[in-house]
Order: C-alpha cells, then sequence, then structure tokens
C-alpha cells in the first residue's frame, strides 16, 4: 500500500485536506483525544493522518503505530472466519446452532442458525451479560451461560444487536466444526492475520501490542448506549491472561487494518492470500434485514430525539442502503457501501461504487450515536473531495 498524490487518485487535494481540518477542531475541542485515520483508492493511500493524543492526560501524543482496542470492528475479523468456514461447506447459514453445539438447543433456542447470528436477529442476549470479567473473556464459559438463556425474542422476528454473546457462540461453532484443535485466537492469527500481514494484530492481550496500547477512556458523562464506567472497565480485560472476546477484544494498528479494508476491497484477497470469494462478500453485503429497525438504536428516540431507521445488516456488516439515515458511513457513499463500527471509537468502510476504502480509529471514546455522527460527517467530508 503506498502512498500517492490525492489529485491523481481523484481527489481535490484542498478538500481531502478539510478532514484532517475537522479531526483537529474536534480533539482541540476535547469532544475526544486522537485519531488515526486512512482513506484509500484503488489500492493507494491518498490521506493519512495521525492526530491528537494517545493518552491527553499523560501529554503522550499519539504515533503512526499506536495499538487502539478494536470495539466492535473486531466483529468483522470473526464474520471473516466464519464466512471463510462457510465457503470451506465447515458451516452454513441454514446450520442450527445446536447441531454443532448440542447443549445450545434449549429454551427456545433449538432453531436459532448461524444466519440469525450474523444478521443480529437470533434473539441471543443483546446486552452483555453481568458476569465476572474471567467469564466474559472466556468463549467456552460465556457459551455455556448462553446454553442457558431464553432468547429474546422469536429467532428471525427483529433485529437487536448482540454486543457481546452471537460472536463468541459463532466462534465456538468455528471451533467445533474443526474439532476443537484450536483457540479461536489461533485460528484468527495462522488463517486471517498472519496472511494478510496483519502482524500487530490480536485477539486479546498480546506483550508488545499491550505496552503500546492507547488508554480506553470515556470522554463523555451522561449514560447513553454504554455508562461511562462500563467503557473505563473495557481497558482491563486486556490484563486478564489468555482473554478472548470474538466481539471485540481485538488489538490492531491502522496499518493493520487497512490491510483489511484493502482485502474486503479488492474482493476478498490481498498479496496472494484469498480469504473470501466475490460471491461470498457479494452476498454478505446485501441488505438482509429489510427496513426492520435496530433495536440497538432505541434509546437514542428519546436522548437525541432520532426517528428508526432500518437496520440494513447483511452477514454481519453493516450496509448503506438508500435512506437518509445518522448512519456511520455518510450520506454521499454509495448504496453498496459496506463495514464495521465500534463502540464510540472505532469504524471502517468500503464504498465499492467510488473504489474506496476508509479505515478510523481513536481515542477518547464519545457516546456512542454521537460518535455515529462523527464518522458520518468524516465520510461525507471524505467523497465530497472526489472530483473524478
Amino acid at each position: 500500500m503506498t502512498r500517492e498524490n490525492p489529485g491523481e487518485l481523484g481527489f481535490h487535494p484542498e478538500r481531502l485536506e478539510h478532514v484532517v481540518r475537522l479531526l483537529d477542531a474536534d480533539i482541540d475541542a476535547n469532544r475526544y483525544d486522537g485519531a488515526a485515520l486512512c482513506v484509500m483508492r484503488a489500492g493507494q493511500v491518498a490521506l493519512s493522518a495521525t492526530r491528537g493524543f494517545a493518552d491527553r492526560e499523560g501529554g503522550r501524543r499519539l504515533e503512526s503505530d499506536a495499538v487502539f482496542a478494536t470495539m466492535s470492528v473486531g466483529k468483522q475479523f470473526t464474520n471473516t472466519i466464519v464466512l471463510n468456514r462457510i465457503e470451506r461447506g465447515d458451516l452454513r447459514l441454514t446450520m442450527p446452532v445446536a447441531e454443532l453445539i448440542p447443549e445450545f438447543g434449549t429454551r427456545g433456542k433449538e432453531r436459532m442458525t448461524l444466519f440469525h447470528l450474523l444478521t443480529h436477529t437470533s434473539g441471543i442476549a443483546s446486552r452483555v451479560p453481568l458476569l465476572p470479567p474471567e467469564d466474559l473473556a472466556s468463549i467456552e464459559r460465556l457459551v455455556a451461560w448462553a446454553c442457558t438463556t431464553t432468547p429474546e425474542s422469536v429467532p428471525g422476528e427483529r433485529v437487536n444487536y448482540s454486543i457481546a454473546v452471537a460472536h463468541a457462540v459463532m466462534a465456538e461453532m468455528v471451533r467445533r466444526a474443526e474439532g476443537a484443535k484450536r483457540s479461536f485466537g489461533q485460528i484468527l492469527d495462522e488463517e486471517l492475520f498472519r496472511p494478510l500481514g496483519m502482524t500487530e494484530t490480536s485477539l486479546g492481550p498480546r506483550a508488545d501490542l499491550v505496552r503500546r496500547l492507547c488508554p480506553v477512556v470515556a470522554r463523555f458523562s451522561e449514560p447513553g448506549l454504554f455508562a461511562p464506567a462500563e467503557i473505563q472497565g473495557i481497558g482491563a480485560l486486556f490484563s486478564i491472561p489468555g482473554a478472548e472476546i470474538p466481539a471485540g477484544g481485538f488489538l490492531t494498528t491502522l496499518h493493520d487494518l487497512a490491510r483489511f479494508v484493502e482485502m474486503l476491497r479488492r474482493g476478498g484477497e490481498l498479496d496472494g492470500a484469498r480469504i473470501l470469494s466475490p460471491a461470498m462478500l457479494d452476498l454478505a453485503t446485501r441488505n438482509w434485514t429489510g427496513d426492520k429497525p435496530n433495536a440497538l438504536f432505541d434509546y437514542t428516540i428519546e436522548m437525541r430525539g432520532w426517528a428508526p431507521f432500518p437496520a440494513s445488516i447483511g452477514l454481519g456488516f453493516f450496509v448503506r442502503g438508500d435512506a437518509i439515515i445518522p448512519g456511520p458511513f455518510g450520506n454521499l457513499s454509495s448504496a453498496r457501501t459496506f463495514g464495521g463500527i465500534g463502540a464510540g471509537s472505532t469504524a471502517f468502510w468500503i464504498d465499492p461504487a467510488h473504489d474506496l476504502g476508509f479505515s478510523f480509529l481513536s481515542t477518547g471514546v464519545m457516546e456512542d450515536s454521537f460518535h455515529v455522527e462523527r464518522v458520518s460527517r468524516l465520510s461525507d467530508a471524505v467523497i465530497a473531495a472526489l472530483v473524478r
């Protein structure tokens, strides 16, 4: 991934530089502490910016090799391995979870399928369970807890984003499909991160990455999707040896996230490493939830005055669609734009029509609805800089 003159890639250079000014203005206003952003077109870097602080209180500036907690952007790493296993024939979209995890098939979960989990229509626990950190950080223990639960809704009936549990269940399905020979972290490292050259990405703590990890601190005081105290506790999970949280417990750098995004932009391949097929990505980036709203954002109706809007979820990925909404991909991106977003701090997207990839990691966690608006504004500014 080489850097080119943005004008040669079809950008108006001054308009593209406005994206950096937006970052600086927000950081100066204490809305958040720092940000690392990469915009690529046709495999070339048009904009790479690292601004602000890794640790504002400590006066530590954000460096280009900074390590970030992915938050829910990491779900897309897990989703990608799940889609890869569907292509291999180890899993099926219509596969009941209980086919691989027999103890799961109780209390109304008998017909819950992999498709339901990927599209957040399963009814499985939407909030983070009130369990000890050691249980949340263990796929085996969290899945054992999930097996005892009753769905919040009938599978397929409604969209209610699962913050933590669904991806632990999918990770366990991947493990059991190969006979539980490896940890999920090993599977990701050997079959996704290393092939893509993502040498500074891990599921859970890795000593060399933890040393460079930006502190996870809340920059909001009133509860929204999360309370500030919940955000403050996320960083502590990386101190648990062997922690594996497939829904978001990853560490990564801007360089590595940009490589993952570039693989998706190229139709599932990068530098000779084929992870997914173009056919699978075409299927995965369609809206499979129709006009159903995402119950995750119900709190914004009262808190922000937002009207309900379509969830637009594919097979794990969020999809832009045609609606004018406060979504993370802006309203200037094309309808088939897809990607992911993580609690108050992270996001990425690919716009196939414009041949664009966008990667964003930040410090100083915002309240989620304001983060969605922040990324939407940055995304629109990027596309507004395109002149050809």
